[in-house]
């Protein structure tokens, strides 16, 4: 790499959270130009996929949800179809179709009260991947059930990682880190010749890093407890939801999952989560390229044996 290529970051609101975008290039007009260029991308994805937005197509599939199926592009297709194939392997602790839960769930504030057991059931009884009809040829989507809801909060933030970076790639940009709230995906090595570096977040403390790991690409997912949360009578409720029984999980603060995309790793972070430390590794272990650090609410971390680092005390 040429060594008058210099590093050029941009902190950036998009999607509801933060991006960092770093690339390399030879003088700041080309970092500023590739930087607008990834955050173009990400817009154009939260335009097609935001279940906020609504002209959006996946906020008019939720608005027919029950009555008839919508026309969407291929490229929302394929997510939702890579999404079901992740709820498969998961046993619906990762569902797309969560988003009902936002109607009793908020983590903006507005909470007063914890939701009955019957609000509960009546938003479970919408979500459910296999309630997601798809006709490939008519390219179409089909909720089942009214009130049913697609949200891609689980999954959106890794897939627009994957598609900036890969926009980047194909204009040329040797090296480059997007970092999603946690979300990670690089290429390339830094101006020096040096890998990237990125940090885990303590979840005992948001605003300290528990250890860092030089990064070679690749991408990297991160889920964590400290993220989101309601507290009533002393008990804390986070953000994740088992969306097969409408409650916030228990027994884990962090997930970070290293691998091939930050669209399945971002995701997978999120299923460890309801299924449990150890169901939740084991699914792990059987997928190829992708390694694990997991901490438990007692501050217990287990990783994958490829994982080396030294905790910062």
């Amino acid at each position: 790499m040429n060594q008058a290529q210099e590093k050029y970051t941009r902190e950036l609101k998009l999607m509801g959270c933060v991006f960092d975008i770093t690339v390399v290039a030879a003088n700041e007009a080309d970092g500023n130009h590739y930087i607008d260029l990834a955050a173009g991308e990400v817009t154009r994805i939260e335009k097609l996929i935001s279940e906020w937005d609504s002209t959006t197509q996946i906020s008019k599939v939720n608005r027919f949800a029950g009555i008839k199926p919508i026309k969407v592009d291929k490229e929302v297709f394929d997510l939702i179809v890579r999404s079901i194939k992740i709820s498969e392997l998961t046993d619906g602790a990762f569902d797309i179709t969560w988003a009902g839960m936002n109607q009793i769930w908020k983590f903006d504030g507005s909470m007063k009260r914890l939701p009955t057991q019957e609000e509960v059931a009546a938003a479970v009884a919408t979500v459910g991947y296999k309630n997601i009809v798809l006709n490939k040829n008519e390219m179409t989507v089909f909720l089942k059930l009214k009130g049913m809801r697609l949200g891609f909060g689980g999954i959106g933030k890794g897939y627009s990682a994957d598609k900036s970076a890969a926009l980047l790639k194909s204009m040329g940009v040797a090296a480059g880190l997007i970092s999603a709230s946690g979300d990670i995906t690089a290429w390339g090595k830094q101006p020096d010749g040096k890998p990237w570096v990125v940090g885990i977040t303590n979840p005992f403390n948001k605003e300290k890093v528990f250890s860092w790991f030089p990064f070679e690409g690749g991408s990297i997912g991160t889920s964590g407890n400290y993220e989101n949360y309601v507290e009533f009578n002393g008990v804390r409720y986070t953000h994740i939801i088992d969306p097969r029984t409408g409650w916030p999980v228990h027994g884990i603060a962090s997930v970070t999952l290293f691998g091939p995309n930050a669209e399945l790793s971002t995701a997978l972070t999120k299923a460890i989560f309801v299924m449990g430390k150890d169901v939740g590794i084991d699914i792990i272990k059987q997928i190829k390229g992708i390694e694990y650090v997991v901490v438990d609410e007692e501050g217990k971390i287990y990783k994958s044996d490829k994982i080396k680092f030294d905790p910062i005390k």
